[in-house]
């Protein structure tokens, strides 16, 4: 474990991967085993050898187009006692695997570019993150909900402990908290890319990013705590069972070893980018890095390499390159380096780096406490100190290079200036070019396959040229670039307090699932009219209505309050569009009008039709602005839930779901109980349409609706509605119940179970529990 005393050792390397290994993660069978993925397109499965040293490669598994980038476990279930293996690639596809069967058992297709992050939460929940700047929550294999906000890619996800929360970290230097599938929160403080999360506890969390910090945060906003160590960007971040060490891995070519706050062991790797970590139960750490290779570090003596494996580690490392350029070594001036004698002198910390020349060649170590020596960890290239006619390199900007080639992206345009040296990777060297120069992407493969064939292929160390994606790209990568509650219909519970009296002991059902539209029709109609004439005197000159006009809408409230077979006439409906569109602050008396008459099956109709439908839509969508008058706000959430009541309407309504729903969500933080009625009665009427189609995004957005408004009514008619809403929504549904569930809706409505009046409400409750 991290809290030991030892210092980490290399346990063993692991060869089977053909190009860089991008994420490992700890697996659940068979115990102590792990998985990783690579840009070879393949996930492999390795299992503990029986002698406790070293691994075997028990399963290889195949379903990407592309590389594959990340990785994560599903817990076990019924159905998959041994849990599932979730991975995304660059083919913007997450493949899910059993561990018997090297395809896919599905592949989960929604995002428009790489998959580069996925976390597994509780019920078969998965989120994950793409370069397409969003993250989506998926339950088995339907995508619930879409989580927008980010202005660049999301790099990196985690569901928490805590049921409907989950976390987000982007290339736009922020960091999302959701809850229910709505933002509560950013956090700022990072000052690049995002590049990995990790969960401490149930209010804390970690974050390393491209900047080469780290941050740990609590869950209010606040950061508590920034840790330095690495001197380049930094990927992964994994945290050791049951305690608040962790380790880290960067483009510096090392591994961290973080306890109590402090960087305790530094662990270099003869490979420039090391992907990513993961620590396994025992406290074994697995990374995989560039060079294809798999390597996992332990504190057990009895799990340590052998001498000859170990040396053959250290032979490896010793020849590596590192490029002075990173900045990993400090400044560097060869002509001031001490020669060879140096090394006599013990180090004094763990990890310290000591440059000396050895003739023409200056050489890095890194001290090791526990074996009292100094380790080569590789022969330094690009310090200064000779000119070019001595270095055979050339100046550029007061650096030398191996090589500066003059690019002509078109003929019209400018020439640019590409400085590259043959230990960059040309992939990465080619992004930066572009970014600098604000060329367009589109000429990546041009200008790394230029520079591949003008270096003839030199290289020293390991690069890889096989893929041209931008991971290294420093954060910069943009992918895609008023009046009391209205009465009901009566012997209903919707008819309010002291009408529906429930009788002891009832177990029958009477709540839901809700099969009919709930409407708002109770009205004054004297009061309406008078207001409206009243308030004409102040319309503007154009918008006045006249005495004839005044007739019209009269007889329009009469028409449709009056269950008439007779239908308004179009010169009626269109005085009623007139008034509907009076300014804002006098408006709310033509739409009490247009609340009762949307009822009517001519009305409904005429404003909810294919070709009025979206400017009729369009229109209230205004009035439910957070900014508006809370009496607009009323009557058009009123206006939409009674437009429910028609087959135009109910298309409608549907079809402008997410935005009428995300905006009538924003007016939950007023204290008017009657504006949480109305969004509750429309959350209800959106239930009732997606019972009956089954539409499981539908379904997931009115679930954070209510997981959301729940939160802050206080009303007890508004709660009721809600419960019956989200009855309604999981009946006769497993998908929706277990989305419920993990989003933590059964713990939020426990406390109404012991609601004694209106008794309505806890038997309501306790039925939708028995459902979760």
């Amino acid at each position: 474990m991290a809290s030991g005393g030892g210092r980490y050792r290399l346990s063993c390397s692991l060869l089977g991967h053909e190009l860089d290994v991008r994420g490992v993660v700890a697996g659940l069978y068979p115990p102590g085993a792990f998985v990783s993925v690579s840009r070879d397109r393949t996930t492999r499965l390795w299992a503990p050898n029986s002698s406790n040293r070293g691994f075997t490669e028990m399963h290889c598994m195949s379903g990407h187009s592309n590389f594959v980038s990340c990785v994560c476990i599903i817990p076990s279930s019924d159905i998959y006692p041994r849990g599932l293996i979730a991975t995304g690639g660059n083919d913007h596809n997450i493949c899910i695997f059993t561990l018997d069967n090297s395809a896919p058992l599905y592949i989960l297709k929604g995002h428009k570019n790489t998959v580069c992050s996925l976390s597994s939460g509780k019920f078969g929940t998965l989120l994950s993150g793409s370069w397409d700047t969003t993250a989506k929550v998926w339950l088995n294999d339907k995508c619930m909900m879409t989580l927008q906000g980010h202005t660049a890619a999301v790099w990196a996800v985690k569901i928490l402990p805590e049921q409907g929360l989950m976390l987000t970290g982007s290339a736009d230097k922020t960091i999302k908290l959701w809850k229910a599938g709505r933002c509560e929160r950013t956090f700022s403080g990072h000052e690049d890319c995002v590049r990995g999360l990790a969960i401490l506890n149930e209010m804390e969390f970690l974050s390393c990013a491209n900047d080469a910090s780290i941050r740990r945060w609590h869950i209010t906003g606040e950061c508590l705590e920034v840790f330095y160590g690495h001197t380049n960007y930094i990927y992964s971040i994994s945290v050791f069972p049951n305690c608040k060490d962790f380790v880290t891995t960067a483009e510096d070519r090392s591994l961290r070893i973080w306890k109590q706050g402090e960087c305790a062991q530094t662990i270099r790797l003869p490979a420039q980018s090391i992907w990513c970590c993961c620590v396994l139960e025992n406290g074994d750490i697995v990374v995989g890095a560039s060079d294809g290779i798999i390597r996992v570090f332990t504190e057990s003596l009895e799990r340590t390499a052998n001498p000859e494996e170990i040396q053959a580690f250290e032979n490896e490392l010793s020849q590596a390159t590192i490029d002075s350029k990173t900045g990993d070594l400090g400044d560097i001036d060869a002509n001031q380096l001490p020669g060879r004698e140096h090394l006599n002198e013990p180090g004094t910390r763990e990890g310290q780096t000591r440059l000396i020349k050895d003739g023409e060649k200056v050489e890095a170590y890194q001290w090791s406490v526990s074996d009292g020596r100094w380790l080569k960890i590789g022969d330094v290239v690009g310090s200064s100190g000779a000119n070019q006619q001595t270095s055979g390199r050339v100046l550029y900007e007061g650096k030398e290079f191996d090589y500066v080639f003059t690019i002509d992206v078109n003929e019209s345009g400018p020439s640019y200036k590409l400085p590259y040296n043959t230990s960059d990777d040309p992939w990465l060297t080619a992004y930066n070019f572009l970014q600098k120069n604000d060329l367009n992407p589109m000429f990546l493969d041009q200008v790394a396959k230029f520079i591949i064939d003008n270096t003839k292929g030199q290289t020293l160390g390991h690069v890889n040229t096989d893929f041209s994606d931008p991971f290294t790209g420093g954060g910069r990568y943009v992918p895609g670039s008023s009046s009391g509650s209205d009465m009901l219909a009566a012997a209903d519970p919707f008819t309010g307090s002291g009408v529906f009296q429930s009788a002891p002991f009832k177990t029958l059902n009477i709540y839901f699932p809700k099969k009919e539209a709930v409407t708002f029709d109770q009205a004054n109609l004297t009061q309406i009219l008078g207001k409206l004439k009243e308030l004409n005197g102040t319309a503007p000159e154009e918008q006045k209505l006249t005495e004839d006009d005044l007739i019209l809408l009269e007889k329009i409230l009469s028409l449709t309050c009056n269950s008439s077979a007779e239908g308004p006439t179009t010169h009626q409906l269109q005085t009623l569009w007139k008034a509907v569109n009076w300014p804002e602050d006098i408006v709310f008396p033509a739409l009490d009008i247009l609340r009762l008459s949307i009822r009517h099956p001519t009305v409904n109709e005429n404003f909810c039709n294919e070709k009025e439908g979206a400017q009729f839509s369009s229109h209230l969508l205004k009035l439910l602005n957070p900014k508006g008058k809370p009496a607009n706000q009323l009557l058009t959430l009123r206006t939409l839930c009674n437009c429910f009541i028609g087959q135009a309407g109910q298309r409608l309504m549907m079809s402008q779901r997410e935005s009428l729903l995300s905006q009538a969500i924003e007016l939950k933080s007023g204290s008017n109980k009657n504006i949480h009625i109305a969004l509750a009665t429309l959350t209800l009427n959106y239930s009732v349409c997606l019972h009956k189609n089954h539409n499981i995004e539908g379904k997931a957005q009115c679930l954070s609706v209510i997981s959301t408004v729940l939160e802050v009514v206080q009303d007890l008619e508004a709660t009721f509605r809600l419960l019956v809403a989200l009855g309604t929504l999981i009946s006769d549904d497993s998908n929706a119940v277990q989305l419920a569930k993990s989003l933590g809706v059964d713990s939020q409505i426990k406390k109404y179970g012991s609601v004694s009046e209106p008794a309505k409400v806890s038997e309501c409750c306790r039925f939708v529990l028995n459902l979760l």
